[in-house]
Order: C-alpha cells, then structure tokens, then sequence
C-alpha cells in the first residue's frame, strides 16, 4: 500500500476544492483506519467550504461526514470494529463521554464535541481516521453507496421525528423535499406517522408522493397554513428547508400543543425567524431544535435503512466532480442525495 492517498482539501474558505495527494494517516489509541469506500455530499459541506458558520472549520481541511467503508488497521486498544468490517463514519466524530450531557444520552450538544469534516478529516478521501468507540457498524450484505447518507440525512431526520414527540397516526409535515426531507418522509412513514409533504418544486413533491406522503403542498402555489382547515394543523412539523420562510411556515401550521422541529441551516445572517409569540404561550406550541444525533440514535437508523425500510435516492459521481456538484447544490439542482465514489 502507498503512503499517499488521494483527497479533496480545502485550504481556504470560499475556494474551490484542491484533489491531490495527501499522506495515509496512522491510528493512534482507540481510533480505527477506514478505506473509504463512499462519501455522501450534504448541504454542511457546503456551508464549511464557505465559511458560513460563526466557528470556521480546521484548515486545511479534508470536508465529508456521511462516510461508509471498511477496517484496514486499528490503533492501540481497539479490538472492536474488526478489520474487514464495514463501518460508518457520521458528523458526530467523538464527544468527551463524561460531562452531564453526555451522561444523559444528550452527547449531541457535548461542548467538547469534534465534527467530521469539520473540526477533524473527514471522507473525501481514500482513507481515513475515527474513534472507534463512535462507529457505526453496519450489518453485511448492505449496499455501502445507498447507506452512506444515512450516515447524516438519516440519523438527523430519525432523531428530530423522535424529538416531535409525535405518535404513530398522528400528522408529521416534512418542510424540504431534498436530501435529508426525501428521507425523512420515508422515516416517518416507518413510524407509523401520515405525511404532509411541503416544497416549492414539483418534481419533489412527487417524489415524496412516491415515498408515502398523503398530502402535498407547493408553498408557491397555496398557503402552508390551509392545512389547519384541513386536518386543524399537524401534530409535528419537521424542517429540513434551508429557507427563513419554511422555519416560520412550520409553527403556522401547528395545530394546538404541535411541535416544530428545526433542523436546516440556512447558514450566514439569515437564520433569525419570526414568530407570534401570543400564538406559542395560547396554543401551548413548541419549538425545538434537533442536532444530528446521538450513537444509539445512529445504530437505530442504520437498522431502519439495513432492513429496507429507509433508502435514500442516491447519484454516484466521482471525487473529482465535487467542485461541480457543490456548484449545482448552490443552485438546488441536486434531487435527492449525491454520494462520491471513493473506493
């Protein structure tokens, strides 16, 4: 094997991405060298190439979090995963495991939290390094391309739906049609939830008509809040949207002691909404954000997607397209969820 391996690294934000040959890294203890075999591509890279949030990222940088692929060495301490095995590797690259958040399974807000692709290396590239501890180990026989975005899209969506507090039978709107929206809708449908399916573009909403959505509703052709007078509002509104207006349009179509779940980043200034405050205290409304999630949510939506319930709609492209697709994810072109070919 070569001490070298092709990469995608960022050196400064808002440049385009540099594909050249970086060193091999070695695992120290407790962490596992993965040969990447897919890398999924999210809206968050983008965000990170650009420099859009308050905390930059590490520079030089090699971007990626919805990572599969397999053991090809572990560092000292490690017996499981073993080598050979397929893995995943999400956001959440590791959190410090003792303080109170940890300790209350809410290791997503663990201030000492690192992010893949962010704060350490992630998978645009032939190999990589992660904590063993914070894995994914993904069943045999699993398509490692399809499972790649569930990787991120996946648990993020599962763990906001659970946040919704929602229960099987009752109304679950899906706010974004896109990468993480066309599996969320699919998640609810899975747990028993009916599905409002709400975009501006038409080809999504027959996408997730397709997936098990009831209703539909293009947000440029009809209000988002009719549905009030047609169902009395949903019991959760889960979104995905990147758009101020999708946030707002959320807790407008609450019906009383609804809960919205904000999980899109729009990124830059714009992520300030409006809200009616008298509206909130009088119809006992929640607003409640939801951040990836944790390990045991990870496991839960791996199996969800293992067993065939969950699939995300996937377009393979080469490492060396990247700089292209981020072009077409700036325009919304991208139906579904690109993921790049490592292996």
């Amino acid at each position: 094997m070569s001490n070298t391996m092709k990469a995608a690294v960022l050196h400064r934000v808002g440049e385009a991405l540099s594909i050249e040959q970086v060193p091999i890294p070695v695992p120290g203890r407790g962490e596992v060298l993965i040969k990447v075999v897919a890398c999924g591509v999210c809206h968050s890279d983008l965000h990170a190439i650009d420099g859009d949030w308050s905390e930059l990222p590490l520079l030089p940088l090699i971007p990626g979090h919805e990572i599969t692929g397999h053991v090809v060495a572990q560092g000292e301490g490690v017996q499981q995963p073993a080598i050979g095995e397929a893995v995943g590797v999400p956001w959440m690259y590791s959190a410090c495991g003792t303080c109170e958040y940890c300790l209350a399974g809410m290791e997503t807000i663990c201030a000492h939290r690192e992010s893949t692709g962010y704060s350490q290396p992630g998978g645009y590239a032939e190999y990589m390094l992660a904590p063993a501890a914070f894995v994914a180990r993904i069943p045999d026989g699993v398509d490692l391309y399809a499972m790649a975005p569930i990787l991120c899209a996946g648990v993020t969506t599962y763990r906001g739906l659970m946040r919704s507090r929602a229960r099987p039978g009752q109304w679950v709107a899906v706010l974004g049609i896109g990468g993480l929206g066309h599996v969320a809708v699919q998640y609810a449908k899975a747990m028993g939830f009916r599905v409002v399916a709400v975009d501006v573009s038409a080809d999504k909403l027959e996408l997730a008509r397709s997936l098990g959505a009831e209703r539909l509703i293009n947000a440029r052709e009809e209000p988002v809040q009719a549905i009030k007078e047609q169902l009395g509002g949903v019991h959760a509104a889960l979104v995905t949207a990147v758009a101020n207006a999708a946030f707002e349009q959320a807790v407008g179509m609450l019906r009383p002691g609804g809960t919205a779940v904000f999980i899109g980043l729009p990124g830059g200034d714009a992520d300030t909404v409006r809200a009616s405050i008298s509206a909130i205290s009088g119809w006992e409304l929640t607003i409640t954000g939801s951040n990836i999630g944790t390990r045991q949510d990870l496991n839960e939506a791996v199996a969800f997607a293992a067993r065939g319930q969950v699939t995300a709609q996937i377009v393979t492209e080469p490492l060396e397209a990247i700089n292209q697709i981020f072009e077409r994810m700036r325009k919304g072109q991208l139906v579904g969820r690109t993921v790049l070919k490592i292996a």
